[in-house]
């Protein structure tokens, strides 16, 4: 007798944008640490500069993650758990920061990012996540 395999049940959106910051989560602070200390063990805080091991660094977002480009690159940053869960962002060295990293237009930027309502779909969400398992991928290669 040939058995009937159920279908694979999908993952809510709201899970699956979850995995998706997961992985997102963790490119962002992998790049800040090669980018900081060229070393994928210890990164800089974007907002006091203090070195942190990797594991106890934070991807903080400059403009609160409430909507807007949620996975926005230059708006998400390493960042040290004293900055990010306790500063509210440590926002004037975080702005400080992106100034030197992109220029001074960078934050008006970001805002008018964060302005747009962006929706994801399922497919988006599932290319994302390719996407950056993908350029983890490159990073740990080096």
């Amino acid at each position: 007798m040939k058995q009937v395999t159920k279908p694979k049940k999908l993952r809510s959106k709201p899970k699956l944008k979850k995995d998706v910051w997961d992985v997102f989560s963790e490119y962002i602070r992998k790049r800040d640490c090669l980018r900081t200390t060229g070393s994928l063990e210890y990164g800089e805080c974007i907002s006091c500069g203090r070195t942190v091991e990797y594991h106890k660094l934070d991807a903080g977002h400059f403009v609160p993650k409430k909507a807007g480009n949620y996975f926005s690159e230059r708006g998400v940053h390493a960042q040290c758990r004293k900055c990010n869960r306790y500063e509210h962002g440590n926002q004037l060295g975080y702005r400080r920061a992106l100034v030197e990293l992109y220029g001074e237009d960078v934050t008006d930027e970001l805002e008018v990012e964060d302005k747009q309502d962006i929706k994801y779909t399922r497919s988006d969400l599932e290319e994302l996540k390719r996407y950056y398992k993908e350029k983890i991928g490159i990073l740990e290669r080096g």
